[in-house]
């Protein structure tokens, strides 16, 4: 497995700066790509499956931490407080607290349930320089966070959904799980809330991934404060383990912000709030992408996507007729001309682009393209316009093979 710290800056996706400082690194065009391209996947997953966005500030004041419970809980991973106009702010350390708030803004009624609330949101924890690095441990996260507001008798099946979700990720982003994690509170430790309440969501949890099939293993003082939740872990190039996606069971928001909704009887009901992140937060998963392919992304993912290679001066045009082609088809395209070394020495240069278009003189005079994989594989030359509808429609079907139909090596 490759080490995202090195290949990332090797690729031109990240890098860190003293004076903008640790922990906070900035993405360059390649890696802003990667990661525009990530999070426009997960809003149209979660669009599909019921999500509504929305967007919160990343400051709160004191106290809304104190009601939620992170100020008693998890003070030490946050940034100090911020005197503004005789108020404390802070930087948020999660998004729950927000979107608890939103959900409390209107009354709701036991028809609109599940009400789900989804976001990609910064947020803030306050880690020590010695154990930051790359982009897996940072101080400034990019989370794909969402919250479901459901009945009681409703949590099982937005839990498996949440499950289903997350295994679908991670088949369209070629990545793998080392292992799912029940992460339970410490055997015999006390507990926020009620202790029947733990028992339920930790029972509730291990029965969904056993009726999924879902091999686990359950460990105790992993919950987080509030409950317990399926961690899925994934190992970096150094063999560390972290965590990606997860779910989790949270019967303590929803009192402690007093969240109701009207049942059927006409009366005012408390909803199970369900926390669930399909990718975690887009740094780590980003780092997971580079260590798991490489730099060799699936080609809906790629940072650029087609190489366009004219063979010299007198094909530049033709091949920059191409570049605006594929832009139009919403394809990343960039042309590698002769005034950056023989065709050779580009094709090696391009050769994490998933396809590279070669255009020769007969090529520019027929409006054709010859075309590269990135798995050295060449095909016979095809018009541009049917080149570019195919590659667009295998990015568009976000599939993992780089060409449908077999073709000579």
């Amino acid at each position: 497995m490759h080490d995202h710290r090195r290949l990332g800056r090797e690729l031109e996706l990240f890098d860190t700066d003293p004076l903008i400082g640790a922990g906070l690194p900035y993405w360059r065009p390649a890696g802003a790509a990667i990661r525009h391209t990530l999070e426009e996947y997960v809003r149209a997953v979660e669009r599909e499956a019921g999500y509504q966005h929305v967007y919160s500030p990343v400051l709160g004041k004191r106290e809304l931490y104190e009601m939620s419970g992170h100020w008693a809980h998890y003070a030490d991973s946050m940034f100090p407080p911020m005197d503004l106009g005789g108020e404390q702010v802070v930087l948020r350390p999660s998004l729950c607290p927000h979107h608890a708030v939103i959900y409390r803004s209107r009354s709701h009624s036991h028809r609109e349930l599940p009400v789900r609330i989804a976001e990609v949101g910064g947020m803030f924890r306050s880690e020590l320089s010695g154990v930051l690095g790359g982009l897996t441990r940072v101080r400034g996260i990019q989370l794909n966070d969402a919250h479901v507001f459901c009945a009681p008798d409703q949590v099982a099946a937005e839990v498996r959904g949440a499950l289903e979700l997350i295994g679908r990720a991670y088949r369209d982003l070629g990545l793998r799980a080392a292992r799912y994690r029940l992460s339970l509170p410490p055997e015999g430790a006390a507990v926020v809330g009620d202790p029947e309440d733990w028992r339920r969501a930790s029972t509730l949890l291990a029965g969904v991934l056993e009726e999924l099939g879902v091999p686990h293993d359950a460990e105790e003082g992993e919950a987080a404060f509030y409950g317990p939740k399926i961690d899925v872990q994934v190992v970096d190039g150094a063999e560390r383990e972290a965590t990606l996606s997860t779910v989790q069971v949270d019967f303590h928001q929803p009192s402690r912000f007093d969240l109701r909704y009207v049942g059927a009887d006409g009366r005012r009901h408390r909803p199970v709030m369900v926390h669930r992140s399909i990718i975690g937060s887009v740094e780590r998963a980003v780092a997971c992408l580079v260590e798991q392919h490489g730099g060799a992304f699936p080609a809906w993912l790629a940072p650029v996507q087609v190489a366009v290679l004219p063979v010299s001066d007198q094909e530049v045009g033709a091949a920059a007729g191409l570049v605006e082609r594929c832009a139009g088809r919403g394809l990343r395209a960039e042309l590698v001309g002769p005034d950056r070394g023989s065709l050779g020495a580009r094709v090696r240069r391009s050769r994490l682009v998933p396809y590279q278009a070669v255009i020769g003189p007969r090529e520019a005079a027929e409006d054709r393209v010859a075309l590269r994989l990135r798995d050295g594989r060449r095909l016979d030359p095809l018009a541009s316009g049917e080149a570019v509808d195919r590659v667009a429609a295998v990015v568009d079907a976000r599939s993992g093979v780089l060409w449908p139909d077999p073709v000579a090596a």
